[in-house]
């Protein structure tokens, strides 16, 4: 990759327009890719931030309906649930040798995508932030930090060390890890039982740890489980120590999603875990329970 690089960013919401913004103002050149309203109000007034970390900036991007051109990386920043439509804006002729780097939550898309675009260019990644869209073009950024991690077992290491060296030039603190399995399952383990129970109670983090504690450790403990048998580590103690030191208003995007009435993850993370259960023999039985009870809810 040259200096100045071409991004195309697939869904430019909270995560999306957040690293648009960042790397517009780092200099590089970013064509986001949205609906045609949308599309044209990027256009029009750029993307701007409020953030704590970044400050609060406005900055420039390109933005259509469809990928017309290569470009040297592609992230795609979606959600699940909106994935195969989305998809459509970016037509594998046009881009070129671009990395493609999914920034979704779960762990089955990638095969997907390999199985549309250039495999040895798929590099799924794993971000964490807290990133709001408010309207189109507007990004409330309300983390403290904003950090990825780049994998892909398929993709040749020079191209992740280039593509993390772009993203850290943007302010993003990123690094490669060796093992997209476990790098995928880091952040598995850790969601899952997070967004399963604070949406299928409807509680922050604090009352869920409180008052469905025994729930939060058996689901820690069946999605280690699970992770372990994929190959990757996982460690629930450390996991538990984790939920207790987030401050106790945190909420998943999943029941935010709730709250909003917006599709849920639902079967990206829950379903993924159940399959992935199923596939190694792994019994699940409180992780099954809140699936039956969260679709009998209508999710």
């Amino acid at each position: 990759m040259a200096t100045k690089n071409t991004v195309a960013v697939l869904g430019p919401g909270g995560t999306g327009g957040l690293l648009a913004a960042l790397l517009s103002r780092s200099g590089h050149r970013v064509i986001c890719l949205a609906r045609e309203e949308t599309a044209d109000t990027l256009r029009n007034t750029g993307i701007q931030v409020r953030s704590g970390q970044f400050g609060d900036f406005t900055a420039p991007v390109e933005a259509d309906t469809e990928l017309r051109e290569p470009v040297d990386a592609c992230l795609i920043a979606v959600k699940h649930t909106t994935l195969d439509a989305a998809l459509t804006r970016v037509p594998p002729t046009a881009l070129g040798d671009a990395l493609v780097v999914p920034l979704l939550n779960g762990v089955e898309h990638p095969a997907a995508l390999r199985d549309r675009y250039r495999p040895d260019r798929v590099a799924p990644a794993v971000i964490r932030v807290e990133s709001t869209r408010l309207a189109p073009g507007v990004i409330e950024h309300g983390s403290p930090f904003t950090e990825i991690d780049l994998a892909g077992d398929t993709v040749p290491r020079p191209r992740l060390d280039q593509l993390a060296t772009l993203l850290a030039s943007a302010g993003v603190t990123a690094r490669v890890l060796e093992d997209e399995t476990a790098a995928l399952w880091a952040k598995m383990a850790f969601l899952a039982p997070f967004a399963l129970l604070t949406t299928r109670y409807g509680l922050p983090l604090g009352e869920v740890r409180t008052l469905h504690r025994t729930e939060l450790e058996s689901l820690v403990a069946e999605t280690a489980a699970v992770s372990r048998a994929c190959g990757a580590p996982a460690d629930p103690a450390q996991a538990l120590a984790r939920y207790d030191a987030f401050p106790p208003g945190a909420k998943s995007s999943m029941q935010r999603d709730a709250e909003a009435g917006r599709p849920l993850e639902v079967d990206a993370i829950g379903g993924a875990l159940l399959r992935a259960a199923g596939r190694h023999g792994v019994p699940v039985p409180v992780t099954s329970r809140l699936l039956d009870e969260l679709r009998a809810a209508g999710h």
